[in-house]
């Protein structure tokens, strides 16, 4: 084994705490809503009122009046504002795509129709409530039943669906439903805009700097040179964060307008109105299948709301076509027009409902055949993805269902509703579910620098969304190098540094494993070529390929670490601040890999809740996940991406909904005692489980994304159980204590 494969397994796969858990745990970590200048001025959006219509005038004076006001922005005074070209990863990307003021049309409510400036944030949001908007109203639709007379677009097809459905003994015709989910990440959304002269610097909430970059430079029609985008720490984001909303614009104006820094921070209301969610989806599954349990048809017809003015589609059918093995499938969509501000990607973004209507129905159907769900699952492995013929990298989800089976004691399930009661009278309920994610990767590039103090630098134009970025970068360099993880500094979250790629898609870790490894690789070349040509080096006169870097010393190739020296005498006697290295990796959805082999994650859930009927009191009591996600590069951090998923999963199958009022179109339940979501109390006895299989298809280190992974799946495990412990089926998302109250 060589010294740097040793190092490799010394670092990677091990559990490790965050390098930047110090800095955040003290206080010390700024995060966007933090940063401070001495001549800030605060922003405070005017919201409309209503939900479609128009702006007839806007009364103001009064607002400019009040103590410490400074402007009012409006369509007639905000200035220039450009849209953006097409929606690109590499160049911009937008879900609302009409710029704030263009016009007077309102499309939902709390849209954006004024800016009020001020020396304070108090200042600002009294001026704000004190601008009089008069419109003209009409009729809008915030309602919650899709249908609509527009033919769906095929996404998947082959054989004839329709046909093996009609002629099949056993089938399934059933439509599930999951609703509107709102983002609330506790850090809310903000931008502190600064303009120097003709250049922009914004310290934003951003899940994809270099994106938003190129989205604000497009926006604001200026060059590269003139925008910088700061993201260093992120209060998490689920998708809500990836892409530029209006409110970086309407800083950019304010400080366009004033000439200084201007900071503007969406409050929670907001959070619900202007910065997106995960749409309602209504989703038709048509299943068929022999008395043996094989599949012989699958249709997945989906209908997904979306704004009046853009259109988001949630890619629900993304994974049907190649989940299970069947011969006869068909998978169609459309979007529906509502008066609600634009959907955009929430955590696990399509699979995440998709596999909610299509693990339902599989339960459903493993009901109607008399089929242990498990087994049923299995007996439909495909042997290659049915929907291209290409085969899998790498493809594990029969281990995942059997070890998660004998972790969770399935073999002890009895299939009657209702079938396991304890002494007390509780019942149990026992449910699965499979889940999938497309292992994804994007353009990176790094930069390593050692350092001739002893220590290295890694940056990258990334950003770490609490997820553990910073660590996962420092590992790259301390198995390159030997160096310990405390003697590694990361840099992130800055359009100044290489390009980096996108926090999304469960895409970063696996982006980032190739361009820092190569970068590292580099610098510690950069470094042994030197060792060979100093004269009083102990290495004088060999060849970069006879020596090694190992433990922070460099040594002979063929002789432990210890026998050679340390690093940085090298460089010193070089007379070198350090030795750098540059690496690049391409990438995206066009990835040649994938003409290849079919690039996925996979895993199971197994979730049991507790059911009390004389009090209709339910809970999910225990959950074991196993997950077959490549090789994981730190243990610690991916099973809190897990238990953090699954907790989330909860959330969505017990309670998230966003509510609209039909009158107003207004979000009703906009704020944190009322959008309830899992706290500790709701959180399972929680069981996670990595299969250890490296897919080094997909790059080196075989690591794949799993930020995603574990939230797909959960909810069908979860009703799935529901439905085992009261005999109630529930289609509706989420379970409400009325749906059960029949069982009792």
């Amino acid at each position: 084994m060589s010294d740097v494969l040793h190092s490799v397994h010394e670092v990677i796969g091990r559990a490790h705490s965050r390098i930047d858990g110090p800095v955040k745990v003290s206080g010390e970590a700024t995060y966007t809503s933090d940063i401070h200048f001495p001549d800030m001025l605060h922003a405070v959006p005017v919201c409309s009122a209503i939900a479609a219509g128009k702006i007839v005038s806007l009364d103001f004076a009064a607002a400019e009046a009040m103590p410490g006001v400074h402007a009012v922005l409006h369509r007639g005074n905000i200035g220039q504002f450009y849209r953006i070209s097409g929606n690109s990863m590499d160049t911009g990307f937008v879900d609302e795509a009409r710029p704030p003021f263009e016009d007077d049309v309102i499309r939902y409510y709390g849209q954006y129709v004024a800016l009020v400036i001020a020396e304070t944030f108090e200042a600002a949001s009294a001026a704000a409530a004190a601008v009089h908007v008069s419109y003209e109203t009409a009729p809008h639709d915030v309602s919650t039943a899709l249908s609509t007379d527009e033919e769906l677009t095929v996404e998947s097809e082959r054989g004839d669906a329709d046909a093996a459905f009609a002629s099949a003994l056993v089938t399934l015709d059933e439509t599930y439903v999951t609703p509107v989910e709102t983002h609330n990440p506790i850090e809310l959304h903000a931008t502190v805009a600064r303009l120097d002269g003709d250049a922009y610097t914004f310290y934003e909430t951003s899940q994809a700097v270099s994106n938003h970059q190129g989205t604000l430079m497009q926006m604001l029609g200026l060059p590269k040179e003139k925008v910088r985008v700061v993201s260093r720490y992120l209060g998490s984001g689920f998708g809500g964060k990836l892409w530029m909303w209006p409110h970086s614009l309407l800083a950019a104006a304010a400080a366009r307008h004033t000439g200084r820094p201007v900071k503007l921070v969406v409050s929670r209301k907001m959070m619900f109105q202007n910065v997106g969610h995960r749409p309602l989806t209504q989703q038709r599954v048509r299943l068929s299948a022999s008395q043996d349990g094989k599949l012989s048809s699958l249709a997945h017809e989906y209908l997904n709301h979306t704004a009046i003015a853009d259109v988001y589609a949630e890619t629900c059918g993304e994974l049907t076509p190649g989940l299970y093995s069947v011969p006869n499938l068909r998978v169609a969509s459309t979007t529906v027009k509502r008066n609600v501000g634009s959907p955009t990607a929430m955590r696990g973004p399509g699979a995440v409902p998709g596999l909610f209507a299509i693990e339902s129905a599989m339960d459903e159907l493993a009901v109607k055949l008399g089929i242990d769900p498990v087994e049923l699952r299995i007996r439909n492995e495909p042997e290659v993805d049915e929907s291209s013929g290409l085969p899998f990298s790498s493809r594990h989800l029969v281990e995942c269902l059997r070890t998660g089976a004998e972790k969770f004691g399935w073999a002890q399930r009895t299939p009657g509703v209702g079938s396991m009661k304890r002494d007390d009278g509780v019942v149990i309920g026992w449910g699965v579910g499979a889940c999938s994610w497309p292992a994804l990767r994007f353009s990176a590039e790094a930069t390593v620098d050692l350092r001739d103090d002893g220590t290295a630098r890694v940056v990258s134009g990334t950003q770490d969304i609490g997820t553990g970025t910073y660590t996962i970068l420092a590992q790259l360099v301390a198995a390159q190098t030997g160096l310990p993880l405390d003697r590694i500094e990361v840099g992130l979250g800055d359009t100044a540094l290489p390009l980096g790629p996108i926090s999304g898609g469960s895409a970063a870790t696996a982006s980032l494993v190739p361009a820092v490894s190569d970068a590292a690789r580099a610098a510690v070349k950069v470094l042994l070529t030197r060792a060979g040509t100093l004269s009083d080096s102990p290495f004088a006169g060999m060849n970069p390929d006879e020596l090694r870097m190992s433990d922070g010393r460099v040594h002979r190739k063929h002789e432990p670490a210890e026998k050679g020296v340390p690093y940085q005498q090298i460089l010193c006697a070089a007379k070198m601040r350090s030795a750098s290295g540059s690496g690049s990796a391409k990438g995206g959805f066009d990835d040649p890999l994938k003409k290849k082999y079919s690039l996925h994650s996979y895993g199971a859930h197994f979730a049991e809740v507790t059911w009390r009927p004389e009090i209709a009191q339910l809970r999910v009591s225990r959950v074991v996940t196993v997950i077959d996600a490549g090789r994981i590069l730190n243990l610690k951090a991916g099973r809190n991406q897990i238990e953090g998923a699954v907790v989330m999963g909860v959330g969505m199958a017990l309670f998230e909904h966003t509510s609209y009022d039909s009158q107003s179109g207004a979000p009703i339940n906009s704020n944190l005692a009322d959008y309830i979501i899992a706290t500790n109390a709701d959180t399972p006895e929680l069981d996670v489980t990595f299969l250890h299989h490296p897919d080094t298809i997909f790059n080196e280190l075989g690591a794949r994304g799993i930020a995603e992974i574990g939230l797909a799946g959960i909810a069908p495990a979860i009703t799935s159980a529901v439905y085992h412990a009261t005999g109630v089926r529930v289609r509706k998302l989420p379970v409400m204590i009325e749906d059960l109250l029949a069982a009792r």
